[in-house]
């Protein structure tokens, strides 16, 4: 199949990993992969004038930023200034991938040659600071969905009707994530994913961890991220912080921790949790995405309500202050958790998934055509 995703500004966000992997994985299957995004926006004038005020200098235009889909052989097409996506930019194909609510309004303008036409949802992207009612039509549009988690198929049929979703969950690269058996560490540690973006409840989870350390004096908190630490949501006093660190890098970090912890009000999937669990780390985790369908209270971690900052310290500190036999039970269920996944076989689901769509196209269930069917 010729295949094309069409994708917003690219960078080191999840959502677009998980794209540049199914690209990759497919092109390994035989199939042409192409992807079209725009490069980041323009900052207006308002914009540069407060970005000076503020102490950074006049901020120079950029025409592209660091992304998963860099330093590979992916035919990867960014456009020369950010605006929709057209027909002109995209190649005729058999299917055509939406990956972000505006992109699936530019694949739902182009025209039917350039393949069918599909959405991919990695989450319900019905936030606060997007135009909802913009993001909520987009889930009715003719395309064929498929989604990562069983909670967004299940929004699909609930909020739109949509009973003909494909489910094809993410997966783990056991070749990067991995870690020999172990026991606890001599300093009791925690791990985090850093973010200042408000879903990820990171202040939750400082705030948890605050509490835990009245009882575990010597805590030890490690988190890294793709930002550096803002003035509004510091680090704990103490905390080891790694900047972007190398892929092959973040393993170690996964490995050095006694308990991995996520407090997110809202998740499509959280691939670091199971990232985590391959590195034979328990986690404590709010009850979304991945994490509610995957994570047995006291069996491979704990699953606490959202934004219960209490709760999630006492599962911190439940994990934690475990025998070294006990603790060793909980990172082997961990680890069986995730044992059975593998990026090539939600590849060839997903490969399965575009045939559907393409199947549909034939019968003008959805929009686009395909040749191939």
């Amino acid at each position: 199949m010729r295949i094309t995703f069409v994708l917003p500004t690219v960078s080191m966000a999840g959502g677009i990993r998980v794209v540049g992997i199914y690209a990759r994985e497919l092109m390994e299957m035989g199939h042409t992969v192409c992807l079209v995004s725009p490069p980041p926006r323009g900052l207006s004038l308002r914009q540069k004038f407060t970005l000076w005020r503020k102490g950074g200098g006049w901020p120079r235009e950029q025409a592209t930023q660091l992304s998963h889909l860099d330093g590979g052989r992916l035919d990867h097409n960014i456009l020369d200034v950010w605006r929709p996506v057209k027909d002109a930019d995209v190649p005729d194909a058999d299917v055509v991938i939406a990956t972000w609510w505006e992109t699936a309004e530019w694949v739902d303008a182009l025209s039917p040659r350039k393949g069918a036409k599909v959405y991919f949802i990695q989450h319900h992207e019905v936030f606060f600071y997007l135009p909802v009612e913009r993001c909520r039509a987009t889930y009715r549009l003719p395309m064929h969905k498929i989604v990562i988690a069983r909670w967004l198929k299940q929004v699909m049929e609930a909020e739109y009707g949509d009973t003909v979703v494909d489910l094809v969950p993410n997966s783990v690269d056991k070749s990067q994530f991995f870690a020999p058996l172990r026991g606890k560490q001599e300093t009791p540690t925690v791990g985090l994913l850093y973010s200042s973006a408000s879903f990820k409840g990171v202040d939750i989870t400082f705030a948890a961890l605050r509490d835990v350390r009245k009882k575990i004096p010597n805590l030890r908190i490690i988190c890294f991220g793709s930002e550096y630490p803002l003035t509004k949501l510091p680090l704990p006093s103490g905390t080891d912080f790694i900047l972007s660190p190398p892929q092959d890098q973040i393993r170690d970090i996964y490995a050095s921790c006694d308990v991995w912890v996520t407090a997110s009000t809202s998740e499509g999937f959280n691939l670091p949790a199971m990232e985590a669990m391959a590195c034979r780390t328990p986690v404590v985790a709010t009850r979304t995405g991945w994490p509610s369908e995957a994570i047995r209270t006291r069996c491979n971690g704990v699953l606490v309500d959202i934004e219960d900052v209490s709760g999630l310290a006492g599962g911190v500190e439940w994990v934690l202050t475990r025998s070294e036999e006990d603790w060793k039970g909980l990172s082997s269920n961990a680890y069986a958790t995730v044992a059975a996944s593998s990026w090539k076989s939600s590849a060839s689901m997903f490969e399965e998934a575009l045939k559907n769509a393409c199947r549909r196209a034939a019968r003008k269930e959805i929009g686009g055509e395909c040749t191939v069917c």
